[in-house]
């Protein structure tokens, strides 16, 4: 068996990707230094992630077109309605994370 996907396997993950966005839309009050502290990644994170993987298709998919099929919205949008400033405690977890990796 080779190592493409089967067009199922492709499809539930696509489902499962889907998912995960409308969870993350549903959990606005999660914000992005919250899931870099506890999970390495963010929404930015993605959003990076969906370019790259467009990329290594030949789709060309620029940064700001994958953040706002991630966050929903434009991403200026989604910062106004949504974004706080992070505090000294999650900035200096972030800094410490940081220095780790």
């Amino acid at each position: 068996m080779g190592t493409d996907k089967s067009n199922s396997e492709e499809a539930l993950e696509a489902a499962v990707f889907r998912r995960l966005l409308a969870h993350m839309d549903e959990r606005t009050d999660v914000q992005n230094i919250d899931l870099m502290n506890l999970a390495g990644f963010c929404r930015n994170c993605l959003s990076k992630w969906y370019v790259a993987a467009a990329d290594e298709r030949g789709i060309d998919v620029d940064y700001e077109s994958a953040r706002e099929i991630v966050y929903g919205m434009a991403y200026s949008d989604w910062k106004k309605q949504y974004q706080t400033d992070a505090n000294p405690q999650q900035m200096a977890q972030f800094e410490e994370e940081k220095q780790q990796s």
